[in-house]
């Protein structure tokens, strides 16, 4: 394990110092100053460099796990996408394997966030300058220990066990580590968000969304409460999410509750426009550059390429697709539907593709096979934008990648958290506070109030809402095993051709850990053990 836990984060996190800690301007994540002779020990000057210090964890560290990691496993896992690429198509029947690139691409990515978060938080008090405001290293810490406990929260979910590590340079002589008790993982995640909580800015989400970028105070109780929830901790979880929701740091983008910001719908989340808006909570920044690895490619591998329509610029698309079952998720009444899913005959007036050798504003999606793709027979309209940037989809064109953001958590999220955590594991409810929750979510979908709901209402709810953003095979895994296990049999997994239905296991629910790190580390496979905090 030596080449993951020592000297592979060594280069990781000195590629990251130099390519992505170093940028100049905290707001766009852009402007990156010299990195002739920089070095930790002599860049830590002053408040707007120590601000920067963090800004690579918001991309750069995340791409290998954004980039298809998370939609191969998260969506096409869950049942909500379909794909027979074969590079990401092996959740598809459950048969991933510890040989699977894409696996191993987004476990290293998610050590090299631990890594870098690790970094600074055992040295940038000690390496910032005396005329560095300690205000401005508590955020930064705040920010560190975030994204250290994001990080977690996704492994433990992922793996299981796995090796808490909160100084890298600790095991530089023995680099071999058992994994812990997904226990004492949780509680190093809890701990974590605890400590952001009380070094991060409190803000309030407003018109100006560059300077929404960076997570807060309520950013870091929104994801305790989702830490809680999975801990079935309700009386907690409903705690921070209320603590969050009387904050009013965070609005939903459309709709007419109390807990909404009117004059825009849910279409608008997608846009690259309202980037960092004020329902987002943690979201990765992307940004384009000369280099692979700092944008998003939702937009090429979510749409539309048939050799004569694209939806972006790049000679590939439709990497992924929605699934046979997920078509039928929602009512025609449900706005999200159509901002969700380009069945055939959608119209999207709005959007600029690619038809032929020319570029048109506005188009109708073709019929069922002529969407091209994987023979879904329908395209993912979340993140698919279309091409904003003149005649090209981004600023690089060579990879025809974006900017638009990815959200890790948004505010109807936090809502549908409190309602399930007011329900406080009971199979229904008709509390006044979780009704007002749960209908805010579906009033901005164009549905009506409803007097309860069930688990099983709040469940399907959370998929319509949060489909295609990472979360319904999360969802799945924290629910009554036999129950995950028979909604994903009933699913169709196949194309529009054929239909297809596979049965997962108990052990389909976790990864296995990636055989390259498995044959330098053999402790990964042996039990887990406490950690000593």
């Amino acid at each position: 394990m030596k080449t993951l836990y020592h000297l592979n984060f060594r280069k990781l996190f000195i590629a990251a110092f130099a390519l992505g800690s170093m940028l100049s301007c905290s707001n766009e994540f852009t402007d990156r100053a010299s990195e002739d002779s920089i070095s930790a020990d002599n860049y830590y000057q002053n408040d707007e460099q120590v601000r920067t210090a963090t800004d690579a964890l918001y991309y750069k560290t995340w791409f290998q796990f954004n980039n298809k990691f998370f939609y191969a496993i998260a969506e096409v896992g869950s049942g909500n996408m379909y794909t027979n690429s074969s590079d990401v198509n092996a959740m598809r029947n459950f048969g991933i394997t510890s040989a699977d690139p894409e696996m191993l691409a987004g476990w290293q990515a998610l050590w090299a966030n631990v890594a870098q978060a690790n970094y600074l938080i055992n040295n940038l008090q000690t390496k910032a300058s005396s005329s560095v405001s300690q205000s401005v290293i508590d955020n930064a810490l705040g920010e560190a220990y975030f994204m250290r406990a994001t990080a977690y929260f996704y492994l433990v979910r992922l793996w299981g066990p796995v090796p808490i590590i909160q100084n890298n340079l600790v095991h530089v002589t023995d680099p071999q580590l058992n994994t812990n008790y997904i226990e004492d993982v949780y509680e190093l995640i809890r701990r974590d968000y605890n400590s952001a909580i009380g070094l991060l800015e409190t803000k309030v989400r407003g018109a100006a969304y560059a300077s929404n970028a960076r997570v807060s105070k309520g950013s870091a109780k929104a994801m305790l409460a989702k830490v809680y929830l999975y801990n079935k901790n309700y009386a907690m979880a409903k705690q921070l999410a209320e603590e969050v929701i009387n904050s009013g740091e965070f609005k939903l983008l459309g709709g007419t509750s109390s807990y909404s910001l009117s004059g825009k719908s849910f279409a608008d989340l997608f846009k690259y426009a309202n980037n960092n808006n004020e329902e987002s909570i943690f979201a990765l920044q992307w940004k384009t550059d000369a280099n692979y690895g700092s944008a998003n490619n939702c937009n090429t591998q979510f749409g539309i390429s048939n050799g004569t329509i694209s939806t972006s610029n790049a000679s590939y698309g439709g990497v992924f697709a929605p699934s046979q079952d997920i078509l039928t998720l929602y009512e025609n009444s449900d706005v999200r539907k159509n901002e969700t899913i380009m069945f055939p005959g959608n119209v999207y007036p709005d959007m600029k593709i690619k038809n032929g050798l020319n570029f048109q504003v506005g188009f109708t999606v073709p019929a069922a096979d002529q969407i091209g793709g994987q023979g879904a027979g329908a395209a993912i309209k979340k993140y698919c934008i279309g091409i904003v940037n003149g005649n090209e989809t981004g600023p690089m064109d060579a990879w025809a990648m974006m900017d638009n953001n990815t959200y890790i958590m948004r505010y109807a999220d936090l809502l549908l958290i409190h309602a399930e955590a007011v329900m406080g594991g009971a199979a229904s409810t008709s509390d006044a506070s979780a009704l007002k929750s749960y209908n805010a979510v579906r009033n901005r979908a164009g549905l009506s109030n409803v007097m309860s709901f069930t688990f099983d209402d709040l469940f399907k709810e959370r998929r319509r809402e949060l489909a295609f953003e990472g979360d319904f095979w999360f969802d799945l895994g924290r629910i009554d095993r036999s129950k995950a296990i028979a909604i994903m049999a009933a699913q169709n997994r196949g194309s529009m051709f054929s239909a297809e239905y596979y049965t997962p296991d108990n052990n389909d629910f976790t990864l296995p850990y990636p055989a390259n790190d498995v044959a330098k580390n053999p402790k990964l496979l042996q039990a887990p053990v406490a950690y000593q905090f």
